[in-house]
């Protein structure tokens, strides 16, 4: 008996012991690696301890990479040891010879990050926090050979590390150089904050600056003089330099998403709307007279993509007073005052659903004799089809020739909400429930984070008389932290909830 026990222990070492050898972690955790080759030295531990081995990205010529470990909360594989991918780090290293030239670096991860074109002396890009994945730029002229660190650790959930290294575009064009004539210069960057250059295009002619330009589609490439952008998260900045003669003019500018405009260079903004949007319209009135430096702005944080300018001069056959919207029995009312009106025939009110797309509802003939009035006359109109959702009016001021000017756009909100709930706002388990009175309606139902990426999305139908409904978000888990429940009607969004999840 005691020898068995004896050789059990035996066998038992020395299958311990060849487990111990399997697992020596190979690498130095210096060397650097060559020939566009990284060399990622893993550790078991958010803060590149307890090393575990080496692994390598990246292939010969092209050290670009994408890298999610095989997925969240598995076992991932080094020259060495291997480990569970919840919590964990890495170190890649690699030298790098450059020609003298302009590059571009694009790292984008979930959780933290960091660059270093020294060895780790210091950090051209430093996301070295929990997140969602979120992609950071950087771009510099480069001549020689670099001791290039990328840094990466995992906190729980996703997981995903990527690098991209370009040579820089858009050589073509100075970015200062404002377009004349009515025709806009529109200088085009990767990236949603003007990071990368990619070349120029220009919008407008020499009969008007008026433009609406969607960049060809959603999630496609969109040229310009010198390379393409892919049309999910760019930015554009147009400039013009306007003679304008003395009048009142009624300037109108629509994005998906956001979108800023300047009168003078850009100091100021006489239009802001620089937030993630569906299609969504903004109009200023301002007197002009002279020469002004226009700046208008546009960034695209992915799904549909789309920027508009109008500009009109209202100094014409009508002089508006007030113009505002009002509820009757909850149903829009316009209503507006003209100070002056000369060879006028009447007022069209125009409706939209999208502040871009309008159509006539009504006319009303003018109140003035013979069209000329120099006295205050007051007009209303009454929308009595009135509307469940977001909608956007203007006046169009038709002289005796048919000539229209433009009101500013109003925009009507309905006064309640569209009836539908969601709770719990603190989630657990990716669950919660929706509560609607709307009968029979369709509806699309995504789940995203303050970033804007989309974790989850449905179609949905609802069934009114204030049922509930169970949703429920399948193949993830969702970190803690806050997200937005957004629900939309033909692509139109009625509710927007903060949720929080365990």
């Amino acid at each position: 008996m005691k020898k068995t026990i004896l050789l059990a222990f035996f066998v038992l070492s020395i299958a311990l012991h060849a487990h111990s050898q399997a697992c020596t972690p190979a690498g130095d955790e210096v060397s650097y690696g060559t020939g566009d080759v990284w060399t990622g030295y893993v550790y078991d531990n958010l803060n590149l301890t307890n090393y575990k081995g080496y692994v390598t990205e990246g292939t010969s010529g092209n050290p670009n990479f994408d890298e999610n470990f095989g997925g969240d909360n598995v076992t991932y594989n080094t020259n060495g040891c291997s480990l569970n991918t919840s919590t964990f780090s890495v170190r890649y290293k690699l030298r790098k010879t450059f020609t003298n030239g302009i590059y571009e670096f694009i790292v984008g991860g979930d959780d933290g990050y960091r660059l270093s074109l020294d060895g780790g002396a210091t950090w051209v890009i430093n996301q070295w926090v929990d997140q969602s994945y979120a992609i950071s730029y950087y771009s510099t002229t480069l001549n020689g050979t670099y001791d290039i660190v990328l840094e990466y650790y995992e906190n729980g959930g996703g997981n995903r590390i990527s690098f991209t290294l370009q040579s820089g575009c858009g050589s073509s064009g100075n970015p200062a150089v404002y377009g004349t004539g009515n025709t806009w210069i529109g200088y085009v960057y990767d990236g949603t904050s003007m990071n990368f250059y990619r070349g120029f295009v220009t919008e407008g002619s020499g009969i008007s600056p008026n433009f609406d330009q969607s960049f060809g589609g959603t999630n496609t490439n969109y040229n310009t003089s010198d390379c393409s952008v892919q049309t999910e998260t760019f930015s554009v900045r147009y400039r013009l330099q306007k003679n304008f003669s003395a009048g009142t003019y009624i300037i109108t500018v629509g994005g998906d998403d956001g979108y800023r405009l300047s009168l003078d260079g850009g100091a100021t903004w006489v239009i802001n709307r620089w937030f993630d949007q569906s299609y969504n319209v903004s109009s200023t009135t301002q007197v002009l007279n002279g020469t002004y430096n226009m700046v208008l702005e546009f960034y695209e944080n992915s799904g549909g993509n789309r920027i508009s300018t109008d500009i009109t001069n209202s100094t014409l056959a009508v002089k508006l007073g007030s113009v505002q919207l009002q509820l009757e029995n909850d149903k829009p009312r316009i209503e507006w005052t003209t100070l002056q009106e000369s060879s006028s025939s009447g007022f069209s009110i125009e409706k939209s659903d999208n502040g871009n797309d309008f159509r006539e509802i009504g006319f009303l003939p003018t109140k003035a004799v013979g069209g000329e009035s120099n006295q205050a006359l007051n007009y209303q109109f009454t929308d009595k089809s009135g509307s469940k959702y977001r909608c956007f009016y203007r006046i169009a001021m038709v002289d005796q020739k048919g000539s229209k000017t433009y009101s500013k756009v109003l925009v009507f909100e309905p006064r309640q909400k569209a009836s539908i709930t969601i709770f719990p706002t603190m989630i657990t388990n990716n669950r919660f429930k929706l509560r609607s009175n709307l009968a029979a309606e369709q509806l699309n139902l995504q789940v995203v984070d303050f970033s804007g990426r989309k974790y989850y999305e449905t179609n949905i139908s609802t069934t009114g008389n204030s049922q509930t409904q169970d949703i429920s978000i399948p193949g993830i888990r969702l970190k803690p932290g806050m997200y937005r429940v957004i629900i939309q009607k033909d692509n139109k969004p009625i509710l927007q909830q903060t949720v929080v999840a365990e």
